[in-house]
C-alpha cells in the first residue's frame, strides 16, 4: 500500500464540466485520500503538464507518487488496489 498523505498528495488535473473528474474527487474525499486538483481551465500551465505527462490533453490525469492515471472511471481497480481503499 502507498503512503498518501498530506506531505505526498496525489495530483489531480481537471476541468469543471468533466464528470470523471467529479467521480474521483468524490472517491478520494469520500476515502478520506488527500490529494490537491489542479484546474487545467483556470491555468494553462497545468494542461501543459497533462500533456507533458501523458503526450494528450486528457482529463482527469491523475498522478500517484510515479504512476500516471489517464481517466478515472477505467482506471478505478487498478487505482483502490494501489491506495487499498
Amino acid at each position: 500500500m502507498l503512503k498518501i498523505d498530506s506531505k505526498t498528495p496525489i495530483k489531480i488535473y481537471t476541468i469543471p464540466t468533466c464528470s470523471d473528474c467529479r467521480f474521483a474527487k468524490r472517491y478520494f474525499n469520500e476515502h478520506q485520500i488527500p490529494y490537491i486538483e489542479f484546474n487545467c481551465e483556470e491555468d494553462v500551465n497545468y494542461a501543459k503538464e497533462v500533456l507533458e505527462l501523458t503526450g494528450k490533453q486528457i482529463v482527469p490525469t491523475i498522478v500517484i507518487q510515479d504512476k500516471v492515471f489517464v481517466g478515472f472511471s477505467e482506471n478505478l481497480n487498478e487505482i483502490s488496489n494501489l491506495l487499498k481503499t
